[in-house]
């Protein structure tokens, strides 16, 4: 049995010199003189809520790589039945497992989480508090704001316990939140903490617009909810910063009002319906800023206009700056593409710009933008795996396959455009890069502390501190927007 230490209480002297430090004199303050809203306890809100935050577990087939084959042996070898035992029985599909959070928002069993929870699972299991078990399929999913919804296939418990979604924008920062979820699969636990930053972009997708938070979030929180003081969810737990992997005191969660708008649509169609005009935009910068006329930087300055789309059809030029859009203040670029995602399809609506230092006014009837169905995406997938399957077998090193960076690849993985590296397309379970807990989907940005611009340029990388008689090897690591060193020793090749 594993013991977890228990750190000691402090001594009464120091404990009433930080009491005496807090209330400021000589004592804590009475009720009465507490600000207005920070609350005395959480009980009330936690004992109302947690029957309605429910643990996610999938299962998921996963088809044997090449890596994870055992070498061919005659039969009889005394070799074959070591192998076998080490990894598994031939090509046999393995099973993968994952935990999460989610929280019943509907009587008739609907669940919200993270599309990173559920994403690729055969299988869907809801767990609630008091035990109780129940399969839900999958409704819908969003990978770009990483939302998904979920249906129980029979409820186990009539009513439900749910909890509403809250309006996200009164937040403001330093107001009390309060986190319910399954980390670590321990179970139902609760935390505390304020706002600490509002409209967060961490790179994961081109809506972000997170709420940060000092309240913990750890691994198997994805997916569970962040209370406001009433008792409404303004929030979804998503990610969280860390450099060493667990909790430092930065977390995420995506707004109830993009949550709830999106919720809407997966269970109306199944699919999102973002809307769409056309334009690529970039942010505007100090010097055209200031040729505008501009006290600081505002607005999204338009760099290109696709041919026959909404934008060109009402007139907008390369070089306008949207300052304006349907009556929303565009402040850059991303709050401008977050806009138009929300705007009514096939409807007319007023766009202002600054076009060579005048106002102008348009109206553009916002399209709909065509999302790539994983139908879709899977024959793309293929095709381009059949192309690269050859050049590919010059690029595996350290126990992963790896792929140039692409518009097709940025584009499925929502990476940025100026992102350079290796994209890590397969990994080998004994490998060193698993080991080090490297997965499909990272990308490699710097070994040996000099950047990598293609998988060709790590592959010679390790090969030169190979003939350099090195052991080991630090690379830089991006996954989900956050970046992390890894060391991977050098003489543990994968075949």
């Amino acid at each position: 049995m594993t013991q977890i230490p228990i750190r000691k209480p402090r001594p009464a002297a120091i404990l009433a010199a930080v009491l005496l430090a807090l209330s400021g004199s000589g004592g804590l303050a009475p009720a009465s003189a507490r600000p207005a809203g920070a609350p005395e306890s959480f009980a009330d809100l936690a004992g109302a809520h947690s029957a309605a935050v429910v643990n996610i577990s999938t299962r998921q087939t996963i088809e044997r790589s090449a890596f994870d084959r055992a070498p061919d042996f005659p039969p009889g070898s005394p070799f074959e039945e070591f192998f076998k035992d080490f990894f598994g029985d031939g090509d046999r599909p393995s099973t993968a497992q994952s935990l999460g959070s989610g929280f019943v928002i509907d009587a008739a069993g609907y669940i919200v989480t993270n599309n990173h929870v559920i994403e690729g699972a055969d299988e869907v299991t809801v767990n609630f508090p008091n035990g109780d078990s129940a399969e839900a399929e999958i409704v819908g999913r969003d990978p770009k704001t990483d939302l998904a919804l979920l249906k129980l296939v029979e409820a186990p418990v009539d009513p439900l316990t749910t909890v509403d979604f809250g309006d996200s924008d009164t937040l403001r920062v330093g107001d009390w939140v309060m986190a319910i979820g399954n980390p670590f699969g321990l179970g139902g636990s609760v935390s505390a903490g304020i706002v600490s930053a509002r409209g967060r972009s961490i790179d994961v997708g081109p809506y972000d617009d997170f709420i940060q938070t000092d309240a913990a979030i750890n691994r198997g929180n994805s997916g569970g909810p962040l209370f406001n003081l009433r008792g409404e969810v303004i929030g979804v737990n998503t990610a969280i910063y860390s450099p060493t992997g667990g909790w430092v005191g930065i977390g995420f969660a995506t707004p109830s009002n993009i949550a709830a708008e999106v919720v809407e649509q997966l269970r109306e169609h199944g699919v999102t319906r973002r809307g769409w005009i056309g334009v690529r935009t970039s942010n505007l910068g100090p010097e055209k800023a200031r040729e505008l006329g501009f006290s600081r930087p505002r607005g999204a300055l338009v760099s290109a206009v696709t041919e026959e789309a909404p934008a060109s059809r009402a007139g907008l030029l390369e070089g306008d700056v949207i300052l304006k859009f349907d009556g929303h203040e565009v402040a850059d670029s991303r709050a401008l593409t977050r806009i138009v995602a929300g705007a009514r399809i096939d409807a007319p609506v007023e766009v202002r710009v600054n076009r060579a230092g005048e106002e102008v006014a348009l109206e553009v009837t916002v399209g709909l933008l065509e999302e790539e169905t994983p139908e879709i995406r899977r024959r793309r997938v293929e095709a381009a795996e059949e192309g690269e399957a050859a050049a590919s077998l010059s690029r595996m090193t350290l126990g992963m396959a790896l792929e140039a960076l692409t518009a097709e690849n940025r584009a499925a993985r929502d990476l940025p455009e100026d992102l350079e590296g290796a994209l890590v397309t397969d990994v080998a379970s004994t490998g060193p890069a698993a080991q080090k807990g490297i997965r499909i989907g990272d990308v490699v940005v710097e070994a040996a502390r000099e950047p990598v611009t293609s998988p060709e340029d790590l592959v010679a990388r390790v090969q030169a501190q190979r003939d350099e008689g090195r052991t080991s090897m630090l690379l830089l690591v991006r996954r989900a927007g956050d970046l992390r060193f890894v060391s991977l020793r050098l003489n543990e090749e994968t075949p």
